[in-house]
């Protein structure tokens, strides 16, 4: 966050709430991805099951990704 949007009274900076919202994704996609790695559970199972969090924790990160680049664009607006 800027000086300026510290400063600022009002509504809060939707660039900084993308952030935000990014930020809490690419956590949730690195806890997903941990957590997976970590299980005990062998078998063709497992790993449709590692495969289907792996898919969800890269979908994560993509759309944490988005969001970040629409926070830059707000930025240069």
């Amino acid at each position: 966050m800027s000086p300026a949007t510290r400063l600022r009274h009002g509504p809060p900076d939707p660039a900084d709430g993308l952030r935000g919202h990014s930020a809490a994704l690419h956590a949730h996609a690195q806890r997903l991805h941990a957590a997976a790695e970590a299980l005990d559970w062998r078998g063709p199972q497992a790993d449709a099951f590692r495969a289907e969090v792996a898919a969800l924790a890269d979908r994560c990160a993509t759309a944490a990704n988005g969001l970040a680049v629409a926070a830059a664009q707000l930025e240069d607006e």
